[in-house]
């Protein structure tokens, strides 16, 4: 395995002066609360995403790569989501 860094090895933390530093703070914070609109106005990403995470703990596949390549081109996969959806939604009224 080849290990790439997390590319925070050199790290300057005077790089940003005062104003910059609060720019990229609110920036941050700006981003995350989009990120948390969008998944949940979006729930099919959570049971994409949590429906794969479940079939990789439970198969725990050699290539995962392979694995999720055969999991989300899965022409069944649209159904099943959207089947899981209306399943939660039904289960919330």
């Amino acid at each position: 395995m080849v290990d790439i860094g997390s590319g925070l090895e050199h790290l300057d933390i005077a790089a940003l002066n005062p104003e910059q530093t609060m720019k990229l703070l609110h920036f941050k914070i700006n981003t995350k609360i989009a990120n948390e609109k969008y998944l949940r106005s979006h729930k099919e990403v959570e049971l994409l995403l949590s429906g794969f995470l479940r079939e990789v703990l439970l198969k725990r596949p050699e290539d995962i790569r392979e694995f999720a390549a055969d999991y989300f081109t899965n022409p069944e996969l649209p159904t099943q989501v959207k089947r899981e959806l209306m399943a939660k939604i039904n289960q919330a009224v």
